[in-house]
């Protein structure tokens, strides 16, 4: 067996039981192993150290000081720690793993020598490959391991695939919801990795950032992030511009070296549209990162990553080496990120104020982190005397940069501090149980833990007893710490507890302040609660204190829709205007939609209008000049009238039936008088006598004219000689004809009302902005047989007249009818089509004029030639004239 390494760095302090402990401070080189001599590990230089990871060794320190002086938990036991450093290198790892679990000296597996450490948990594992090397010697002595890793990913993994079970505590250790499955005695004491991935896309949402870009490791770790993460941006509606993946630098040596080939395969540089990176990093890699992100700003070509939100995982943090000192951070002002929700622990920082070189009795990490941190040596004023480099210790840690040191407790020593309690509320209820005691003092005397080399056999049950009792009271642990904090574990040995939103806010003096600008509540599955303050949030600077925006295109405004670009991501799009009639209310709509009935898209598409009803109303201009023609005309319809009573023994009033011929101006009279009905709002009694009256009195008004045509034919030929048509002309006849021709329009006006009357009715779809208010007919072709049932006893006059035409001038009135009834046909033969062709009050107007004009043609062509002779030429009012035949 070979001796192992000399670990320079350690920290021990004796106690009845003792906690192990392994940190991440140093960088160390060591000599390239070729195989020609025996494989020695050994240092090559001085260490790199981390100096801000010194605070995790006095997180554990100080909760260890707190709880040996609280006399109400273990008041009869001593906590004692001994703790080495990981030197981030997996052969140191596994070496100092050995050195807890036996003798630093000579390591010989399943041996002690020398002073018993009585050994009974081990706190360590900054990263997942740190953790994972110190399970795989743990977990064979079922140690519980309280490891404060983020990145777990590569952990459960390979400990899946080596079936390596054993009990642990992990605090700051993030990793799949199954992991309880594989790992029963695992315990963290930080809630699953996972629901930080759902508050990044709750971030982002809450922010409306859907074009962001991905920044990660190169490793299993961060391809298991991008699987987990990438689904849930899909299923949000957030596209990735790109995913940068990093290389992992194994050694801190590579970083310089790659630098360059890094920068130019890094579209976070070349890409300028996305202004939201989200970065998924280890604690080494952050170191790397940082440095390649001063590089890039310091280059003289390239200023592109300066004005872009970081958002960033709780793995993430701001370390810092001695070579950072001159390294500005303002690319990550205004960065956000998650974090184990942390709480203020008032006497920590006057803990600090304590530490110097001299007051840490058994600590071989002060001196290098002190020199490191401070740029000074310690040098021995005897031999060189004094120097202006020399350490002093009076060095203040207030005086450091955040990136090289915090007073305040990091979200990493805040999780010590809780696992170093849960360990000591552990063993306290265990003390208290009636029946430990006799596995305490088994372990007080750890005889059966001692396997002899020359007697392997011997059993270590005791120690698996008092290892698996420990685990029962891990299990229901509870507490609530000196931060007023509750650290409960729930079913699946994760901490119930939420994630702080973390502002990082960045100063000229390269430091930084952590501020926490939200909180995400994580006490059940299905219930989180999201805050955050955005007045708080410090911005970068070219944001101008206004909310950053990251979208792949400008967001389509109201009145348009989004149109999916051809082989681009979904969040590109066009934005198309709604097509006419639609509208869309929002920004980022996918269709339009049409707007209620009663309401129209306003001129921009993105509202709606109410509409206006409309009507032929009576302050209407149209309107007024049409009851201004039915008015004028009925007042002259009705002069006619009372010309014709006042020479009604006159001749020419006697000749054309003075019966029928009033009969037809009343009727006149009233077609005139009833369009009236079809202006205003239509009413259930106007919609139901429009077109009946209508009917009616036009019926009325050209069987008339059909009776004084046939009755002026019967004249001509009663007065030939030897004719027996004198017995058919009479009064009789005609008022026969104008009766029975009506009945049958009322048979046809009483069906349609009794069956299908008409109705108001608005019509919301005719015209675009407003409501038609109109008469709906009920039965369409009861509405069509009326009027063609009007139009064919027009045509039968017509070609009644038509055929009468030859009679003598003198004694001859179907001239005049002829003609009446020629211009009623093609008044109503226009109507149709024209009627069919316009909407809303427009229909109205053509029905109202052609009733208007056909009426007009009838009163002019009939009676006007009537009137003249009354009037104006009384002398031919005579029966000699009206009597005489043409030759």
């Amino acid at each position: 067996m070979s001796d192992p390494v000399q670990i320079p760095h350690e920290y021990y302090q004796q106690g009845d039981f003792t906690i192990g402990g392994i940190s991440s401070q140093f960088f160390s080189f060591f000599d390239f192993i070729d195989f020609k001599q025996h494989p020695n590990l050994m240092f090559i230089g001085d260490p790199v150290v981390v100096t801000k990871n010194y605070q995790h060794v006095l997180a554990l320190v100080f909760a260890m000081k707190e709880i040996n002086e609280n006399p109400r938990i273990l008041p009869n036991v001593t906590l004692g720690f001994h703790i080495y450093d990981s030197y981030f290198n997996e052969k140191l790892t596994f070496q100092t793993t050995l050195n807890l679990l036996f003798s630093q000296k000579r390591t010989i597996p399943n041996y002690k020598c020398g002073t018993q450490k009585n050994l009974i948990a081990v706190i360590g594992g900054l990263d997942s490959k740190t953790t994972l090397y110190m399970a795989t010697s743990l977990s064979i002595y079922k140690i519980p391991q309280v490891a404060y890793a983020c990145e777990a990913v590569d952990f459960y993994r390979n400990c899946i695939k080596k079936k390596c079970f054993r009990e642990k505590i992990s605090y700051y250790l993030f990793g799949p919801s199954s992991a309880e499955t594989h790992f029963p005695f695992l315990y963290r004491i930080v809630p699953n990795e996972e629901n930080q991935y759902q508050g990044i896309v709750h971030l982002l949402l809450h922010f409306q950032w859907t074009w962001v870009g991905i920044v990660m490791l190169e490793d299993d770790r961060g391809e298991n992030f991008l699987q987990i993460l990438m689904p849930m941006l899909s299923e949000s509606g957030i596209c990735t511009a790109f995913i940068d993946r990093m290389p992992l630098l194994t050694d801190f040596s590579e970083i310089i070296p790659e630098h360059e080939k890094t920068v130019n395969t890094l579209q976070l540089v070349n890409n300028n549209t996305v202004k939201t990176l989200i970065l998924f990093a280890e604690t080494q890699f952050s170191l790397f990162f940082i440095f390649l992100m001063y590089q890039v700003e310091t280059d003289d070509k390239t200023n592109v990553t300066i004005g872009k939100v970081w958002i960033m995982t709780a793995q993430w943090d701001f370390p810092a080496i001695e070579f950072h000192k001159r390294f500005d951070r303002k690319v990550f002002q205004g960065a956000l990120s998650f974090a184990v929700h942390t709480n203020v622990v008032q006497e920590f920082h006057s803990f600090l104020l304590t530490v110097n070189p001299y007051s840490q009795h058994g600590d071989n990490f002060i001196r290098d982190f002190w020199e490191q941190a401070f740029s000074c040596l310690f040098i021995d004023p005897s031999v060189v005397g004094e120097s202006t480099g020399a350490c002093t210790g009076k060095e203040k840690l207030e005086s450091l940069p955040g990136p090289f040191f915090e007073m305040s407790m990091t979200p990493q020593s805040y999780s010590i501090y809780n696992a170093v309690y849960a360990i000591a509320h552990a063993l306290d209820a265990m003390d208290s149980w009636n029946q430990v005691h006799t596995a305490v003092t088994a372990v007080r005397n750890p005889h059966p833990y001692q396997v002899q080399l020359q007697n392997p056999n011997v059993s270590t049950d005791m120690n698996i007893m008092f290892l698996l009792t420990l685990h029962r009271f891990l299990r229901r642990i509870s507490f609530n710490n000196s931060a007023g904090d509750l650290v409960s574990l729930n079913e699946k040995g994760e901490l119930e507890s939420g994630l702080d939103i973390i502002n990082w806010v960045t100063f000229p003096n390269k430091s930084f302040s952590r501020v926490k600008v939200g909180r995400m509540d994580l006490w059940t599955l299905t219930d989180r609660e999201f805050r955050i303050n955005e007045d708080v949030i410090t911005w970068h600077s070219m944001f101008n204190q206004m909310h950053p925006r990251s979208v792949c295109n400008d967001n389509c405004r109201p009145g348009s829709v989004r149109q999916k670009k051809e082989g681009e991501p979904f969040c590109c799009y066009d934005c198309d205007p709604c097509p006419k009639g639609k509208i869309s209310k929002q920004t980022e709509m996918d269709n339009c939609i049409k707007c209620p009935e009663d309401q129209y898209p306003n001129g921009d598409q993105d509202g709606c209008l109410p509409k206006v009803l409309h009507f032929l109303s009576y302050d209407d201009a149209l309107s007024i000049n049409l009851i201004f023609m039915a008015l004028s005309f009925s007042v002259i319809t009705a002069l006619v009238l009372g010309i014709f009573i006042k020479h009604h023994n006159s001749p020419i009033v006697k000749a054309n039936n003075r019966g029928l011929t009033y009969t037809l101006l009343i009727a006149l009279l009233l077609c005139f008088l009833c369009s009236l009905l079809f202006i205003g709002q239509p009413q259930k009694i106007t919609c139901l006598l429009r077109q009946t009256v209508f009917g009616l009195i036009f019926t009325v008004a050209v069987s008339s004219v059909l009776a004084k045509t046939i009755t002026v034919i019967l004249a001509f030929m009663a007065t030939q000689p030897g004719s027996r048509m004198r017995n058919w002309v009479g009064k009789r006849l005609a008022a026969s004809i104008v009766f029975s021709c009506t009945a049958i329009q009322g048979g046809l006006c009483t069906v349609w009302l009794l069956t299908a009357p008409p109705f108001p009715h608005l019509d919301m779809d005719s015209l675009a902005k407003e409501i038609v208010v109109e008469c709906n007919e009920g039965s369409v072709p009861m509405f069509y047989s009326v009027l063609g049932y009007l139009g064919f006893l027009a045509l039968v006059s017509f070609a009644v007249a038509f055929l009468a035409r030859e009679l003598p001038s003198t004694f001859n009135e179907a001239k005049f009818i002829t003609f009446s009834m020629l211009v009623f046909c093609s008044v109503w033969v226009s109507f149709v089509p024209t009627y069919l062709s316009t909407k809303g009050k427009y229909m109205v107007a053509v029905e109202i004029f052609s009733i208007l004009a056909s009426s007009t043609g009838l009163l002019g062509c009939i009676f006007a030639p009537k009137c003249y002779i009354v009037a104006l030429r009384p002398q031919l009012n005579c029966k000699e004239h009206i009597t005489r035949r043409n030759n």
